[in-house]
């Protein structure tokens, strides 16, 4: 690579249209340049211009001071290098970013701010973006996150005993530990206040308490007042255990979502304690184990042939053939054919969406109905059902996924220098 000086960077980036004094009989236009040769690509001075100025953009819009202009005409030649070389890797293994991906992504975008995406497109537009330079950057963007994760997570591996012994840890027990988001309500007293008017207190709390379990919202009971107690209080926002008040944090673990505490007196009087919502903690899912037999429609078989075929299988299988068998015979479900059509213990949202409406309406040994999907036509049965305790396989799962995204960014790093050394790249 050769030595270049910023100063000489400094003037690419923000070299502009500029004309030649004439040689001969006209003038010539020197509308960009290259400042630097990437593999098989090029980048150009108008590129660096560009990307320079979004970037002095961003920092002051976050009140940041601005590096030394030559740092960060570097730092920002040496960013639009190493987006060259991954593009280009992903243009060689042949990664692609459809249009229904791109709309998807700019639908959340645009979701994440309240708008649809005609209304996201038309605010842009309002405040001087280009709509489709706007595309072409997360397309950008969803290109590069695609390269690296493809080549950066082949490189992790999380094994049974790491998972083990992270567990073990102060940060791992902190990680899994269930959260809650309790919503806090104080009816006060004062510290002198007679006996009489601690029960009279007592008595109108556990009113209170009879009005939210018998289905009144929590927030309309505490806010009503009869002009001579009022709560104070709140949502407490998602918390820990840990993290929580030491008056709740014995409480808040025995309350299902939607239940309220009895009433803790302290101090300060007498506390409601009610439970929003809570992630984590016990995690007992409804299974059900389920076999199918799917037929699909073909170039020498239609679809309403495919339906009458379920259909007579259904009436076999009742008549006391045998399932299984019918099963491997017919079934072109390459995974569960050979098995009998069985495709164990699932969970809702697993199947496509009819198959989940019937397998959740079929009774056990019952034989559904043909269903349509878009694989094809089905008939399912339902040999069982079971509430099973997922508990300790999500607190692995959170503790393997946070274990991944820890070594993600080490590996990523090790990654792009790898490439980073390994291209050709000449700064001119």
């Amino acid at each position: 690579m050769k030595n270049v000086s910023i100063k000489a960077l400094v003037v690419a980036a923000c070299l502009t249209l500029s004309v030649v004094a004439p040689t001969t009989h006209s003038a010539t236009e020197i509308l960009d340049q290259v400042v630097a040769i990437v593999d098989e690509d090029v980048i150009m001075a108008s590129e660096l211009r560009e990307r320079l100025a979004s970037v002095t953009q961003n920092l002051k819009a976050r009140g940041i001071e601005m590096p030394p202009e030559d740092e960060l005409v570097r730092e920002t030649l040496d960013r639009l290098i190493l987006e060259n070389i991954q593009l280009q890797l992903a243009d060689r293994v042949g990664v692609r970013i459809s249009d229904a991906q791109l709309n998807a992504a700019l639908g959340r975008m645009a979701g994440q701010n309240g708008m649809n995406l005609e209304q996201f497109r038309t605010r842009l537009e309002a405040e001087g973006q280009s709509y489709n330079a706007v595309r072409t950057d997360v397309r950008r963007e969803m290109l590069l996150q695609r390269v690296q994760s493809g080549n950066v997570n082949q490189r992790i591996q999380i094994t049974d005993q790491e998972i083990d012994n992270f567990l073990q840890t102060e940060e791992g027990q902190k990680l899994t530990q269930p959260e809650y988001r309790i919503v806090h309500a104080l009816l006060p007293l004062t510290p002198d206040a007679s006996e009489a008017e601690v029960a009279e207190a007592q008595q109108y709390v556990d009113e209170m308490i009879i009005k939210i379990r018998s289905g009144q919202p929590f927030d309309s009971v505490i806010s009503a007042s009869n002009g001579k107690y009022t709560f104070s209080g709140g949502d407490l926002g998602w918390r820990k255990t840990d993290d929580l008040p030491s008056l709740f944090s014995e409480v808040a673990p025995t309350l299902k979502k939607g239940e309220a505490a009895d009433p803790i007196r302290s101090d300060s009087g007498f506390h409601l304690v009610y439970m929003a919502d809570l992630r984590g903690g016990e995690q007992m899912v409804s299974q059900t184990e389920v076999r199918h037999i799917l037929v699909k429609p073909s170039e020498i078989l239609t679809d309403a042939q495919a339906e009458q075929l379920v259909i007579d299988l259904k009436s076999r299988i009742e008549a006391g053939e045998d399932f299984g068998e019918l099963a491997k015979e017919y079934s072109e479900d390459i995974g569960s054919g050979q098995e009998g059509g069985d495709l164990g213990w699932t969970m809702k949202g697993q199947m496509v969406p009819e198959f989940d409406e019937a397998m959740a309406r079929a009774k056990i040994g019952e034989i559904s109905d043909p269903i349509h999907s878009q694989f094809g036509w089905h008939i399912l049965e339902v040999t069982g059902r079971r509430d099973q305790d997922m508990t300790e396989l999500a607190i692995r799962a959170k503790a393997r996924e946070y274990l991944h995204s820890r070594k993600y960014q080490e590996e990523l790093d090790a990654w792009l220098r790898k490439i980073r050394d390994e291209a050709f790249v000449d700064i001119k």
